[in-house]
């Protein structure tokens, strides 16, 4: 009974593989894969950035985000592997609570440090709109942040 549980999966597992590489020959657009068991699930960020923002010539990029700054990373590892110490984020000020979505990677400050990690849930309770936040390689939240808390939107990381 249970071979036949592992053989129908195994089966629509390389069915689905094999009808992905034949609609996508010849495509531009690529494909994560995943490798081994996934534990937990991160939600990816919101576009900010519109494809004709992006211009790229034969020897350089442009970004066309207006406000935007750069910023770097302490090698905390909380956020690995999405970035640490090395890359470079580009960030924005959000003007608006709408402009942060679950999967958006924030910047706000604790204790007088300014953390960057991704929202996990966004919700309403009797003080209003509130985030809750984790970085990636941590097992525990940071708890709850109001929008008047966070100081920046990461919309692009260049490693």
């Amino acid at each position: 009974m249970v071979v036949k549980y592992i053989l129908s999966f195994l089966i629509g597992f390389f069915s689905c593989a094999l009808l992905l590489t034949i609609f996508m020959i010849g495509s531009e657009t690529e494909i994560p894969t995943i490798t081994g068991f996934v534990v937990a699930s991160v939600s990816a960020p919101s576009d900010t950035i519109n494809e004709r923002d992006i211009i790229i010539l034969d020897d350089m990029v442009i970004l066309k985000i207006p406000n935007s700054t750069l910023s770097s990373y302490a090698s905390t590892g909380s956020m690995n592997p999405l970035f640490d110490e090395g890359a470079n984020g580009i960030r924005i000020v959000p003007e608006f609570e709408s402009d942060i979505d679950v999967g958006d990677i924030v910047s706000y400050r604790s204790n007088g440090k300014l953390i960057v990690h991704r929202v996990i849930e966004k919700g309403f309770d009797e003080e209003g709109l509130y985030f809750i936040v984790k970085g990636d390689n941590n097992s525990l939240s940071d708890g709850k942040i109001r929008f008047d808390e966070i100081e920046y939107l990461t919309v692009g990381v260049i490693w």
